[in-house]
């Protein structure tokens, strides 16, 4: 199998339902229950808001002060459809609460659909909706703020209600423990097994699973990287050797071991693209057009925010685009709503600052290289 082919087999189940019945959180709750039984996948947001597990993990207003909502465009459906496509891992698939005669050219590129709902005419209207596009329904469940979760049926359909799907909290108990079973059996894998696959097919001979190293190093003790972890990461790590990265972590994670590895290749592993190199940037006056820039300089610092209006960024259209020169002798702080790729190529075109940080909103802004004594890495400023 070549290692950036799409695979097509593995299944893309898409969580669906009328607007605030609470799909985000069903969609973090189920991921992190799988994520514990070590069932590889990645959640796809198809849903142009940016939101991610960052949304169900920062505080209230940290969520309300940067989450913006974007617009379902002929160019943002194209993007989803192509990464439904040529897919790597099994997705779960957040969608809008609509749906409409645009975007469904997501949905056909499904193989399943869980419905969540909080009145029964939403639930009506979503199952006509699987029906017409010829969609399995793998779960109907109800949603309620109060009251007891039930479990109605297990079979043909798993049926049940849950309850207080707000944002900040995950669910637990029958009913997710039964729609986990469901959507495990769909991946018709055994845990570790695509995992091992991928790794395989690493194009350097250095594989990093970030999991492994968790383990072998006794981080990562409460589920979640710590940004006061990296230090013992890159110290394990070695440097200026070419590695290729897999697993889940941090975006401050990410750039920490990139920075680490320059100049040997870095590669990591994208659930869309498979293994790719960060992007390569140039620094120029303005910065690429494809991108917005906007820089708050201090005495001391540079924050480079970085927004995508598309939503979406094409990996290939972005290669060898221009980022913007900076004030290089203040310590930068990259900010901005970015896949990891781009986020990893900003921060080796700007290696040769004092001091780099990486925004993230459930931490802060998070210390990844330093070449100053008073600046640790691994701290939050």
């Amino acid at each position: 199998m070549d290692s950036n082919a799409g695979t097509p087999y593995l299944p893309a189940i898409a969580v669906g339902g009328p607007p605030h019945s609470g799909k985000s959180v069903l969609t973090y709750s189920l991921t992190q229950l799988l994520r514990e039984q070590r069932m590889d996948h990645y959640v796809l947001r198809a849903c142009p808001d940016g939101e991610g597990d960052w949304s169900n993990e920062a505080t209230p207003a940290t969520v309300q002060a940067i989450r913006r909502k974007g617009k379902f465009t002929a160019t943002f459906i194209e993007h989803v459809c192509a990464a439904l496509q040529r897919r790597h891992l099994p997705l779960l698939v957040d969608v809008g609460g609509q749906p409409t005669e645009a975007d469904e050219a997501v949905f056909r590129q499904c193989t399943h659909l869980i419905i969540l709902s909080s009145t029964p005419e939403g639930l009506n209207k979503w199952r006509d909706f699987a029906e017409r596009l010829n969609l399995p329904v793998i779960a109907e469940l109800d949603s309620v703020l109060r009251g007891e979760e039930a479990l109605y049926d297990t079979y043909p359909l798993l049926r049940g209600r849950l309850r207080g799907l707000e944002r900040g909290t995950r669910l637990q108990g029958t009913v997710m423990a039964h729609l986990a079973g469901v959507v495990r059996s769909l991946f018709a894998l055994k845990p570790g097994e695509l995992r091992q696959l991928h790794l395989d097919m690493a194009p350097v001979e250095l594989a990093v699973d970030l999991d492994r190293v968790g383990a072998t190093l006794k981080l990562m003790q409460g589920g979640q990287w710590q940004p006061a972890e990296i230090p013992a990461v890159l110290d394990y790590l070695p440097a200026q050797t070419p590695i290729a990265l897999y697993g889940r972590g941090t975006n401050w994670l990410y750039a920490a071991v990139a920075l680490h590895t320059w100049p040997a290749e870095f590669h990591q592993f994208d659930a869309r693209l498979g293994w790719i190199k960060p992007t390569l940037l140039q620094a120029a006056a303005t910065g690429s057009a494809l991108l917005r820039w906007t820089q708050t300089i201090t005495e001391q610092t540079v924050r480079l925010q970085v927004n995508i209006p598309d939503i979406y960024l094409d990996y290939e259209k972005i290669q060898g685009s221009a980022a913007p020169t900076l004030l290089f002798d203040r310590g930068l702080i990259l900010d901005g709503k970015l896949p990891y790729w781009l986020l990893t190529g900003l921060a080796q075109t700007y290696r040769y600052v004092p001091w780099l940080a990486v925004y993230q909103p459930q931490v802060g802004d998070v210390v990844v290289m330093s070449r100053q004594p008073e600046i640790q890495v691994g701290s939050v400023l």
